[in-house]
């Protein structure tokens, strides 16, 4: 499994990302993150569609291949693409174990699944990308529920504000997918997601 391994910070400055939106502390925010934006030249059209596809794919931490796959299931689907994309990133199993607090960051997230520590609806599944439904269950392992990792990160991450599309049980450590993600109201970010696909559409 290809792993991104860029720096987070000087990423999350470079394509004007908080690292809160990853499952970073706002207290790793420097002066010099806050300042950037002031100082750099205008940008061009490709340079800014080239911008929110990279901050795209770091969020979620994709790589180019499964990225552009996703974009051609988007295109398919009915719908706006760029909303579909967005949908498609955050039904990931490993984007819903960070969404429901199991994992400080998505790269966390992506560790720990791989590692077999989570169930969909019953069965063990240990693959990040695993796409998740309407109605699937996802529970942390049994065998899981007594490694001290899994108190640590519900001390760090416990509190973190769950999105209302899951139904999370914190005492069980399951949450259920009760609806389909909804950019308008579900999105904590901010994306140009149109300019995505103008950039693949060329």
């Amino acid at each position: 499994m290809a792993v991104n391994r860029d720096p987070i910070l000087k990423k999350c400055r470079s394509l004007d990302i908080s690292p809160a939106v990853l499952g970073y502390s706002e207290k790793k925010k420097s002066m010099r993150f806050q300042k950037d934006g002031a100082r750099r030249k205008k940008v061009s059209e490709y340079g800014q569609q080239l911008k929110e596809k990279q901050k795209l794919k770091f969020i979620y931490g994709v790589l180019e291949k499964q990225f552009y796959h996703y974009y051609e299931l988007a295109t398919k689907e009915e719908g706006i693409a760029g909303e579909n994309l967005i949908r498609l990133l955050e039904s990931r199993l490993d984007n819903i174990v960070f969404r429901m607090g199991m994992a400080i960051t998505r790269r966390e997230a992506r560790q720990l699944v791989s590692h077999g520590h989570f169930c969909v609806n019953g069965k063990r599944v240990d693959i990040p990308s695993y796409r998740v439904k309407v109605g699937d269950v996802i529970s942390l392992r049994e065998k899981s529920k007594k490694s001290k990792k899994f108190e640590q990160i519900a001390e760090v991450a416990g509190g973190r504000l769950t999105p209302t599309w899951l139904d999370v049980d914190k005492e069980k450590q399951t949450a259920k997918v009760t609806r389909l993600f909804q950019r308008d109201s579900d999105l904590d970010y901010e994306i140009a997601e149109h300019l995505i696909i103008e950039l693949y559409s060329k």
